[in-house]
């Protein structure tokens, strides 16, 4: 790979780690947005405008050592991009198998925290108005039914008796969706080995020009 290449891949993954960088902020923005407006909660030690916010803040930081190590050329902020994807990729790998291993275990603690999470409806607005948002998206009712309303369901309830429980329908919505999650799960990962690849390939080549032009 000659001057022209390296710059072409230089760009390549400048433009590509600054593309992610705005997408951060975005999330980041977002995140703050909830905790300070409407933090959506149904786990005490979890909230979504949380979630958000960490999501955000580490996709700009990788993002930003990604720009900045490949427009300089720094060796060292580009191995620092690159084993941060590895670590995050790796997590993510982990993470997955844990969730197949423990599938019994998460589905019980899920259970009981939204159940417990009911008894705060009318004394935590974060609570209800996710709450309220579940059961209007999914056309669902209390964890398992009506009945976990104690007989007086909110409005945003289905007024169909039948109703099934927010726990089965969200089961049954991740499941109908799953080829679309799987995709997007997929594509992430190649994004992230090809982010890698991309920095591994820069880095050798700046060894090569350096000691092409006797640095």
């Amino acid at each position: 790979m000659g001057m022209s290449g390296l710059k072409l891949l230089k760009y390549v993954l400048f433009f590509f780690n600054l593309l992610f960088w705005f997408c951060g902020c975005c999330i980041l923005g977002f995140g703050i947005y909830l905790l300070i407006h409407n933090n959506f909660s149904l786990f005490p030690s979890l909230t979504l405008g949380n979630a958000f916010v960490i999501v955000g803040s580490i996709i700009m930081v990788v993002a930003f050592l990604g720009c900045m190590g490949s427009i300089k050329e720094n060796k060292c902020l580009l191995m620092s991009f690159f084993f941060l994807l590895l670590i995050i990729l790796l997590a993510e790998v982990t993470m997955a198998i844990l969730l197949f291993v423990y599938d019994q275990k998460l589905n019980n603690y899920v259970s009981t925290s939204l159940t417990e999470s009911i008894q705060q409806y009318h004394t935590n607005n974060s609570t209800r108005a996710t709450w309220d948002s579940i059961q209007s998206f999914l056309q669902c009712c209390g964890v398992n039914g009506t009945s976990d309303w104690g007989g007086h369901p909110p409005a945003s309830c289905p007024s169909n008796p039948q109703v099934q429980g927010c726990y089965a329908q969200a089961k049954l919505w991740f499941h109908s969706n799953f080829l679309h999650i799987g995709i997007i799960t997929i594509c992430v990962c190649v994004i992230q080995v090809l982010g890698m690849s991309f920095a591994l390939t820069l880095n050798c080549q700046i060894d090569k020009t350096s000691q092409a032009l006797g640095l």
